[in-house]
């Protein structure tokens, strides 16, 4: 240190500043801006600004001169250079690397200023640190000293050494920016590589910013709301406004599905049921053998021969029907109606989270229940030659298929045998001797469908055409509406008239369903078009929208002067609250009123929608992965209606399907018309389907 003092005593001695010097063409300069600092030549004075050759590059800016700070001033009589690497300067940009400092020199410095507590100028401390103060020098002292170092304060020429003191949280900062910018430059390259990666591995400042990603393609974020980082980089990626790329960039991540619905995400059923749920629903399928209140008052229906109609894959079974002969001749149908209310108490953390869903989902993967599987396909569910708590409802009807006597009661069932409806189909058309039920079932509620027709009913009953994910990959599964499908549906609605007779009559409050009268087409112009989907795309687009409410009201398309669905207590909550609405009477104890049940209703019918828009979005993007399958087949298609005839989007019907489509047809197109449907464009990634349809 002591050698040091003796090399420089001008130490306490300074040279006039720089800084004092005005400007003038030629001069050596350092540029401080935002981007970085840079050299530069002054070219000419204009006034407070100065132009200048910035760079080896010499571009031509002009900048005030307030920003510049003079480095080293013309040499007298030397000619004006036209940039950084001309005469008198000769700078290179390898001499101008501050690794080039000897870090010995500049720490020996920074010890010297500090003991001595001295201010100096950029001459000297270029003499000190590089041992001398040619223009490469005095230029590599300021650009070192206007970089991240900490060690010494510049400003106006004037350099002061920072005590240790000083030091120790300009470190702190220093290091948790070059960490923030280790940040930054992984979350570029993770972006740009678009490689799978492992979200519980990263550090926690990136999950989270991949986690607001995934908040912003559910829908659950916006991305005005993203952190000012996240935005910015998506800006420089372009994917700051369409949620669809976003979804693919997750995709590429391996952070999202492909197949996973943005609907979904943030709802009651991303999640399943919690542990505690699922606890309490194996604590109830336990308490199933045991006495539950009510349980003997219920009448004894197990010796009667029930039967379960469903789809082959059904195992949460909600209605079986029965046919009993009766002494004078007459024959009464039942309905028998799975009864979770019995282990089910209103308002306990189960029957909550069924309401929150408000009926059980319908997916292409599988369906997700109402309640936990364990009970709605255990004790919940009618199975066969099992003893099982329902409630029954019971009905009688005229020759001319009117409604009778009926009824509705708690009871004990037990199904005799369980049928896919191909094999009840083949029971009706064969009725055997030994066991002519279904036969005698189908007559009847087949004389309750006609009368309905009379009263307005529309039957609009075709093969409908659904896809479905086998093994992960899509299938079409198309269900005929034959003789089986049309007596349990006629079932049902019977018993939907039942209930909301009864109720009516006992002014008792209940979810009716309802829809208003249509202005349908004249019969004429009905009969010119060809019979079956060309029809009926014609009358179904003069419906009104099917409406829930607390009073009984008409249901047009059902030609029903009231009803309400009663029959799927383990899918829909609704119909749950039917059930108890009659259990509370029976009880002697106190129904909703009206305005209760029109709390319930608001309360369960958003969840319900909620669940058919998310079917909706998942039976259309497993659509576009089938049509993305089978992109180089045509379809034979009818046209059925214009949807958006200034766009030529029509509504065409493709049998082989069983599915009507929008498509591009043409303009002339007319209802009945035959056409042929071709792929032009599909992107289930980006939820995107055109198709075109042409004259054959």
């Amino acid at each position: 240190m002591h050698a040091l003092w003796r090399c420089f005593p001008s130490l306490t001695q300074k040279a006039d500043p720089l800084a004092s010097s005005a400007l003038q063409p030629g001069d050596l300069v350092g540029v401080q801006e935002s981007k970085g600092n840079q050299l530069a030549v002054v070219e000419s004075l204009q006034g407070s600004k100065a132009r200048l050759k910035l760079g080896f590059d010499r571009k031509s800016v002009v900048l005030p001169q307030r920003q510049l700070d003079l480095i080293c001033p013309l040499p007298s009589g030397a000619e004006l250079p036209d940039g950084l690497g001309a005469s008198p300067w000769h700078l290179k940009a390898e001499q101008l690397d501050p690794s080039c400092l000897d870090r010995r020199s500049w720490g020996a410095a920074w010890l010297l200023l500090l003991e001595s507590d001295e201010t100096v100028e950029i001459d000297f401390f270029s003499d000190l640190v590089c041992g001398g103060t040619n223009p490469s020098q005095l230029a590599l002292c300021w650009l070192a000293l206007m970089g991240p170092q900490l060690w010494f304060r510049y400003k106006q020429d004037q350099i002061k050494a920072r005590s240790a003191v000083e030091l120790k949280p300009l470190r702190r900062q220093q290091r948790l920016k070059a960490l923030e910018q280790q940040v930054e430059q992984r979350w570029k390259k993770l972006l740009s590589a678009r490689q799978q990666l492992d979200l519980q591995s990263l550090p926690p400042a990136l999950s989270n910013r991949l986690e607001q990603l995934m908040d912003v393609v559910s829908g659950s974020l916006e991305f005005a709301q993203l952190d000012r980082v996240v935005q910015q980089s998506l800006v420089g990626l372009r994917l700051d406004q369409d949620r669809a790329d976003l979804r693919l960039l997750l995709v590429d991540l391996g952070l999202w599905d492909p197949h996973q619905l943005a609907s979904m995400a943030g709802t009651t059923w991303s999640s399943g049921f919690s542990p505690a749920l699922l606890e309490e629903a194996e604590r109830l399928v336990e308490l199933n053998t045991s006495e539950r209140p009510g349980d003997s008052k219920r009448i004894d229906l197990c010796d009667q021969r029930c039967v379960t109609i469903d789809d082959q894959d059904t195992r949460d079974i909600d209605d079986g029907i029965a046919l009993e002969r009766r002494e004078d001749g007459t024959q009464r149908l039942w309905i028998h109606i799975a009864d979770p209310g019995r282990l089910i108490d209103q308002d306990s953390a189960l029957d909550l989270e069924a309401r929150r869903r408000g009926s059980s989902l319908y997916l292409a993967k599988g369906n997700l229940p109402m309640f936990p599987d364990c009970l709605s396909t255990g004790p919940f569910s009618l199975r066969a030659r099992t003893r099982t708590a329902a409630w029954s409802i019971w009905a009688e009807l005229t020759s001319d298929g009117e409604l009778g006597d009926h009824g509705i009661q708690r009871s004990w069932v037990q199904p005799t045998y369980r049928l896919s409806y191909e094999d009840a189909d083949e029971l009706i058309d064969l009725a055997p001797p030994e066991d002519t039920d279904l036969a005698e079932l189908d007559a009847l509620l087949s004389r309750r469908r006609d009368c309905r027709v009379r009263n307005g009913a529309l039957l609009m009953d075709l093969p409908e055409g659904r896809i479905r994910c086998r093994d992960g990959q899509p299938s079409l599964e198309v269900s005929e509406p034959g003789r089986s499908r049309q007596m349990v549906a006629e079932a049902m609605i019977l018993a939907g008239a039942v209930v909301a007779r009864i109720a009516e009559v006992q002014d008792l409050a209940l979810p009716f369903r309802s829809q208003l009268p249509a202005d349908l087409p004249p019969s004429s112009e009905l009969e010119a078009l060809p019979d079956g989907a060309v029809r009926f795309a014609a009358i179904k687009r003069c419906l009104s929208r099917g409406l829930m409410g607390t009073q009984p009201a008409a249901h047009f398309s059902l030609g029903l002067a009231s009803y309400a669905q009663a029959t799927s207590p383990i899918r829909r909550y609704g119909d749950l609250v039917v059930q108890r609405q009659f259990q509370a009477q029976l009880n002697g104890e106190e129904a909703l009123d009206r305005d209760a049940m029109q709390l319930l209703i608001s309360d369960f019918d958003a969840a319900v929608r909620e669940g058919i828009g998310i079917s909706r979005e998942d039976q259309r993007h497993w659509q576009q992965v089938w049509f993305e399958l089978h992109h180089k087949e045509q379809w034979a298609a009818q046209f059925l209606r214009w949807l958006r005839p200034q766009d030529q989007l029509g509504l065409v019907r493709i049998d082989d399907l069983a599915m009507d489509v929008a498509a591009e047809c043409p303009r002339d197109s007319e209802p009945g018309e035959g056409l042929l449907v071709n792929v032009q464009h599909v992107d289930s990634a980006r939820d995107q389907l055109r198709l075109v349809a042409s004259a054959h």
